[in-house]
């Protein structure tokens, strides 16, 4: 046909809104088909993911509980025990438990008593679906966050199985760990559902509540607030310069927005604070004697070793003791030199991520996430005799793992076979992982292979042995349970179970004078332990002193009101007196 000749009248073509719609068409098809096929995926590795947090810690349905934290949390707590009762309830949110104020902690064990009684299969059972429903929501939040599904996947994985988790769910007692977790997957998911939709005080409220319910599960969480603000620079992108939308925030810099966004959620932090030096008045009253350059140097050090044991997660306890307590930081000449090194490394660490924060965000992100959410547990307000915890790590460690996995996506992202040599190498460390991480869970059977497991993995450790002699007195092993709780003893001349535990050796063998010796040597390391106080009443009363019996009791009652032994005994007493009628009193 010559140009601009017309066309033939019966020839027929398709009309161009056919054509387009047909088009359209076949794009919503392949659209479909990669939605499916994503969502496969996802559903797959989700799969995985589940089997391996069973393989790993579905043993723990056949361990039992431990004599550490466990009789306090679960089975010697009556409020716990009765299951969910309104005198609970009102414990659960106006008292502390266990040296803590985490109230839905609290009410998680009730309500496992209330379903499952002392049957400790259940409770093990419990921590298993938290941590497991924690990484599930955790690796949706990172693959929105960042549209990156197998780089998040790798992250999760990691979270998931590494050993350091064991002690958080294989401890019925860490039940606090796992239930943080998953608010603390929850307030990251609602708060990305808040940035990334039009500006709604709902949405914004969601947030909040969710971090409510992670403080009152473990006041750990206080720090969630600055990790929000390391997510507003990336991968949010919020700190950029932009208008805000109706009912935002107005400022000028992006910066004073975010910080004045997040301020009723640093109210809440506060008010944490405040609620756990209450609860942990005390104890950390007790340990505060710890000199302030030890405290500084510990932090520093274990901040470093703590990366370390996420490399080489060998020899791992349940109690690493603090070098004050052991005697091993005076015996250490280098120990100022090694917190200098420390130091120096985290300093340059921190340095490399800020320079390289433009080409590596994510590192500088990962890694202030990892300092920022140990402040609250690294020892400078020391609670407790440890050195450092396997359990502190259980959040902290994900910033690293999202630094190291995007870092290495990134800078192996020229390679040719890249995808297959990273796949093979992420499945090849997951494995390793697995392997250990199953190794290290059979040590939490029971509490005779948890306490043997951290001797032989640390030394002077006081509370370990302590842990094993009591293990030795309830099996009836009194001499070798004697030996336990006098080198505990010896190495921390102020343990209280231990002077208490051998006291009470040693008032069934009606040796009453050595006895009290042990019992007024844990009163004067701390003058607020009941238990002291109502076995030296019953010392006393053996020995015919009667009033500074009936004294002991009194004082046991007023620490502890639920006391119940030294509620009893008083009783007694009185009523051995003629006093029947003042027997109800404290």
């Amino acid at each position: 046909m010559r140009r601009g000749a017309r066309e033939n009248p019966g020839t027929h073509h398709a009309p161009r809104d056919d054509f387009h719609h047909a088009e359209r068409g076949e794009h919503n098809i392949a659209r479909l088909a990669s939605w499916l096929r994503r969502r496969s995926v996802a559903l797959a590795v989700s799969g995985l993911l589940l089997a391996a947090i069973a393989a790993v810690f579905g043993q723990t349905l056949g361990h039992k509980f431990v004599e550490y934290d466990d009789p306090t949390y679960v089975y010697d707590n009556p409020l716990v025990r009765a299951g969910i009762t309104g005198e609970g309830l009102r414990a659960a949110f106006t008292k502390p438990h266990a040296l803590n104020w985490h109230p839905l902690t609290t009410l998680s064990h009730m309500l496992d008593c209330q379903f499952y009684g002392l049957i400790p299969r259940w409770h093990h059972a419990t921590n298993v679906v938290l941590h497991a429903a924690t990484a599930l929501v955790l690796l949706l939040v990172l693959t929105r966050m960042t549209g990156r599904f197998w780089r998040a996947a790798i992250v999760v994985a990691i979270f998931a199985v590494h050993p350091l988790r064991v002690e958080s769910v294989a401890w019925v007692a860490e039940r606090k760990d796992v239930l943080s977790g998953l608010f603390f997957a929850l307030t990251l998911g609602a708060y990305v559902r808040y940035c990334r939709r039009p500006f709604s005080i709902l949405n914004y409220l969601v947030v909040v509540a969710c971090f409510a319910l992670g403080l009152m599960s473990k006041p750990m969480l206080v720090t969630l607030p600055f990790v929000l603000l390391l997510l507003d620079y990336w991968p949010l992108g919020r700190t950029e310069r932009k208008t805000p939308g109706d009912g935002e925030i107005k400022a000028a810099s992006p910066y004073v927005r975010l910080l004045l966004e997040k301020v009723p959620l640093f109210v809440l932090s506060a008010g944490s604070c405040v609620a756990t030096l209450l609860a942990q008045g005390h104890e950390m009253e007790a340990v505060q004697s710890f000199p302030l350059v030890a405290r500084i140097t510990n932090a520093a050090i274990s901040c470093v070793a703590y990366l370390g044991q996420m490399f080489w997660p060998a020899r791992l306890a349940v109690l690493y003791p603090h070098p004050v307590v052991t005697g091993a930081l005076a015996a250490d000449r280098f120990w100022i030199w090694r917190s200098i090194g420390a130091a120096t490394l985290l300093a340059a660490v921190t340095a490399v991520a800020v320079l390289t924060r433009r080409r590596f965000p994510w590192l500088l992100v990962g890694w202030l996430w990892y300092l920022g959410m140990l402040v609250p547990v690294i020892g400078l307000a020391q609670a407790g005799w440890q050195s450092m915890a396997d359990r502190y790590t259980y959040l902290p460690h994900i910033g690293i793992s999202l630094a190291l996995v995007w870092t290495a996506a990134e800078l192996s992202a020229g390679w040719p076979f890249r995808r297959l040599v990273g796949g093979l190498a992420a499945a090849v460390l997951i494995a390793a992982m697995i392997a250990i991480a199953w190794r290290q869970t059979t040590f939490w059977q029971n509490s005779e292979t948890l306490w043997s497991r951290a001797l032989d993995c640390t030394s002077r450790n006081a509370v370990a042995h302590t842990g094993l002699g009591k293990v030795y007195q309830s099996q009836g092993r009194i001499a070798e349970a004697v030996k336990q709780y006098q080198l505990a003893i010896e190495i921390n001349p102020v343990h209280l179970q231990a002077h208490n535990n051998l006291g009470a050796i040693l008032f069934q063998q009606g040796r009453l004078d050595e006895a009290i010796k042990h019992y007024q040597a844990a009163v004067r390391a701390n003058p607020n332990y009941a238990k002291a106080h109502g076995n030296l009443g019953s010392c006393y009363y053996r020995q015919g002193k009667v009033n500074e019996a009936i004294a002991e009791y009194r004082l046991a009652l007023k620490i502890d009101p639920n006391y119940v032994d030294a509620r009893n005994n008083l009783a007694l007493v009185l009523k051995a007196q003629g006093s029947a009628e003042k027997a109800s009193a404290p």
